[in-house]
């Protein structure tokens, strides 16, 4: 180890040179991210009333021919995982496990910020800073665009074998929750503090499930159009209720804000159109 004696000690700083010094202290400084902000997509999501379903409770020949919708319909089942408290939720994450037909099982870890405004430059940086940037590319940033509200994610997905489970058949609440723990990603499972989010996963249940039928298409910029028709037990725990959503995903901002404005007016001009929007996880959660 070397020291320096009392007489190798440097001189003093010069007044032109101690301020300089100080200037450079107090000199205010940028908020300093890993990368850059995300790049999202966009999924215009507007709701329908039931109005635009047949007799079937499947969308209506009009409703088909007026947004390109051509295919047949496709079974989906899912469930969302969260506290009965909803912890999750209130952190603005959401688990769910899917199952299509004839494909494996889908996890998706999804944490939410809100657009307030339409500011979708804002909301990025505020992920930004919470650790949800353009150089982790496990998560895929999306606007969901709907009627009158807009909401940024950052979705995280894994699969599970299907295997002895036929059509869109879901795993008990407890295997399904096995599976989720056990791929729970980083960011979720260290949310507000080490293991938070794996210990709040492994005191969930499922939500759900609920089986959907979806119907595709394509219209207008969107190559990637369809309608879902979810039905969901009554707000008071009896009968039916159906969910209808039209949507539509594009990567390019100026088509999401052409399909959201013809969206709607062509919804609006059949009587079709539900003014507001239905989440469909909060509806679940709160349902089931």
């Amino acid at each position: 180890m070397t020291f320096l004696s009392r007489a190798a000690r440097p001189a003093t700083v010069g007044p032109a040179a101690a301020l300089a010094v100080a200037a450079a202290l107090l000199a205010p400084t940028s908020p300093a991210y890993a990368a850059a902000n995300a790049v999202p997509t966009y999924e215009v999501k507007i709701n329908l009333t039931t109005a635009a379903l047949d007799a079937s409770f499947a969308p209506s020949t009009a409703v088909r021919s007026a947004f390109g919708i051509t295919g047949s319909a496709k079974a989906r089942s899912y469930g969302y995982y969260d506290s009965d408290a909803l912890a999750l939720d209130a952190e603005g994450w959401s688990v769910r496990l899917r199952h299509k037909s004839g494909s494996s099982f889908e996890e998706t870890y999804k944490k939410r910020f809100p657009v307030t405004n339409g500011d979708i430059d804002a909301a990025l940086t505020t992920a930004n800073a919470a650790g949800f940037d353009s150089g982790d590319t496990t998560y895929k940033a999306e606007v969901d665009w709907g009627y009158a509200k807009q909401t940024l994610s950052f979705s995280h997905e894994k699969s599970h074998s299907s295997s002895g489970y036929s059509g869109t058949a879901m795993p008990t609440s407890t295997t399904g929750r096995t599976w989720l723990v056990d791929d729970v990603p980083g960011k979720l499972e260290n949310w507000n503090s080490a293991g938070w989010g794996k210990t709040t996963l492994q005191a969930s249940r499922a939500h759900g499930p609920v089986t959907s039928k979806v119907y595709g298409g394509a219209w207008g910029p969107s190559d990637d159009a369809s309608i879902e028709v979810l039905p969901v037990v009554g707000a008071n725990g009896t009968g039916t209720e159906y969910v209808v959503e039209l949507s539509f995903k594009t990567a390019s901002y100026a088509d999401a804000a052409d399909l959201h404005a013809d969206a709607v007016a062509v919804a609006e001009s059949h009587g079709w159109l539900h003014h507001g929007d239905i989440l469909k996880t909060q509806l679940i959660l709160d349902r089931y």
